[in-house]
């Protein structure tokens, strides 16, 4: 099955091709250097076998959305209450993109206008201190929610906040870093605490998770992940949110394309269980990079008040490309993609571990492995970067309890969703496993000029790389990225 058959996406390959070329020539005349580099992009995206778990290809239809005059028009507010004059079609289109993730999702209301999945995290934490944060300070004066503060409110707003708490997943455990830790915004918002797993197995306990959230008695419960391979039950997380009086919020960035699919449904489909999900539109679900939030009704007010509380001006012409790739999502064949994906996965796992690859948790339920390297004497930074050499793009990642910290880390995170989408199926994904676990094997920590153990150089033995290039270059043959598209 190739990547975007006729019937999936309306892909065209004359017609894109001739699209493309076009567009190519127009930024050519004005810098022929961004033009040469849009079409190295291609090249080098066609010639590598792309397993990064947060990477996917979106189909011309979704890429050549972008690129009109939408780019060119301010649109602050909502649907049919603007602060701009003249923005007709721009409500247009963002109703589709509302109307196609809404049913897509089965979402009573869906906000379609961040421009990332932290700004959509953004959104999501600032309507829930909107709905639920009283500031007793200020009561006498009338102000009891976040949204009626003024100015001199501020300081007294960022005490009150300094007392408002999140529980979410660990950086270790496979958090993502918008989910109340230090470096991002949210861990300056809220007071954190995380959980992690069970150290023998790598699995969410959620009998410790509700014994932390009883003590800890967060506002925000946060679900979601970026680099836990399993399935999360959203039904006992909102079992747990109410127990202790939290709004559970899931961030579903990673997976959406597996709830969009129906893979993810039932007790593990986060849509029916949380207060408010938010999401990437890329990913595995195929679209723009962009942002979007999924709400009940009790907080679709303070959710559209996204801009200008948290986001600037919307971008039109990206609100347009996700209701194009919303639009493909509803299409019957996304739930074959999808359910492909987490087969391709489990195939990747069980070759990774039939070759003595050591994996986080032991498998999968999801769109992602996690490999643990030490086994081979390696940090996730020579690994990520052996395997890079020889034609295989991944990202190194942090394991449970990693010695080797969030910068030089024990793991390589990898994903199957983009080579699904170029028709990889579980034969090619054996084939996949056997290629990481050969490169793996042949590279050999080197040390420092000092002499000490390096956590970042390493040597790859004679021919291995250019013996995997090679094979990879066979897999992808049989699978063409955009088959037909021609730039000329």
């Amino acid at each position: 099955m190739t990547a975007f058959p006729r019937t999936a996406t309306g892909f065209d390959a004359t017609t894109a091709s001739a699209a493309y070329r076009s567009a190519l020539e127009v930024i050519g005349a004005v810098e022929p250097r961004v033009a040469d580099a849009i079409g190295a992009e291609l090249a080098d995206q066609r010639s590598s076998l792309k397993l990064i778990a947060s990477e996917n290809y979106a189909s011309p239809a979704v890429l050549l959305t972008m690129g009109n005059w939408f780019s060119d028009k301010y649109a602050e507010g909502t649907v049919g209450h603007r602060f701009y004059a003249g923005c007709q079609n721009v409500d247009t289109v963002e109703a589709l993109a509302a109307e196609h993730a809404r049913e897509l999702f089965g979402a009573p209301h869906a906000y379609v206008q961040p421009h990332s999945g932290i700004d959509a995290n953004l959104v999501a934490f600032w309507a829930v201190l909107a709905q639920r944060v009283e500031l007793p300070a200020l009561e006498k004066a009338g102000v009891r929610h976040v949204n009626d503060l003024t100015d001199e409110d501020w300081s007294t707003l960022r005490h009150a906040l300094g007392d408002q708490r999140m529980l979410g997943m660990s950086l270790d455990a496979g958090g993502h870093l918008t989910h109340g830790f230090r470096p991002n915004i949210s861990g300056k918002m809220f007071e954190q605490s995380s959980y992690g797993t069970d150290p023998s197995t790598g699995l969410l306990d959620y009998d410790v998770v509700r014994a932390r959230a009883k003590e800890f008695r967060p506002l925000i419960l946060m679900a979601g992940y970026s680099a836990f391979p399993r399935r999360i039950n959203f039904a006992t997380m909102r079992e747990i949110a109410d127990e202790v009086g939290a709004t559970l919020i899931v961030d579903m960035a990673h997976f959406a394309g597996l709830v969009a699919g129906k893979v993810f449904s039932g007790d593990f489909d986060p849509v029916p269980h949380a207060h408010v999900v938010t999401s990437t539109s890329h990913k595995s679900l195929r679209g723009p990079r962009g942002g979007f939030v999924l709400a009940q009704p009790e907080f679709a007010d303070a959710v559209d008040r996204g801009c200008p509380m948290v986001l600037g001006g919307p971008l039109p012409h990206v609100m347009a490309a996700k209701a194009v790739a919303f639009a493909e999502a509803r299409r019957p064949e996304f739930a074959d993609y999808a359910q492909r994906i987490v087969d391709n996965a489990a195939a990747l796992a069980e070759g990774l571990k039939r070759r003595g690859v050591r994996l986080v948790t032991d498998g999968t339920d999801n769109h992602l492995v996690l490999l643990d390297v030490s086994s081979f004497g390696l940090t996730g930074r020579q690994a990520e970067s052996a395997l890079l050499d020889s034609g295989i793009v991944t990202n190194r990642n942090s394991v449970p309890a990693d010695p080797n910290g969030a910068w030089y880390t024990s793991g390589v995170r990898i994903g199957t969703p983009a080579l699904t989408t170029r028709g990889f199926g579980q034969a090619e994904f054996d084939r996949v496993a056997e290629l990481i676990a050969d490169v793996l094997g042949a590279t050999t920590p080197t040390a420092t000029s000092a002499g000490a153990p390096s956590q970042a150089k390493y040597t790859i033995a004679d021919g291995v790389s250019d013996r995997t290039r090679s094979a990879a270059a066979e897999l992808l043959a049989e699978h063409p990225l955009y088959p037909g598209l021609d730039l000329g």
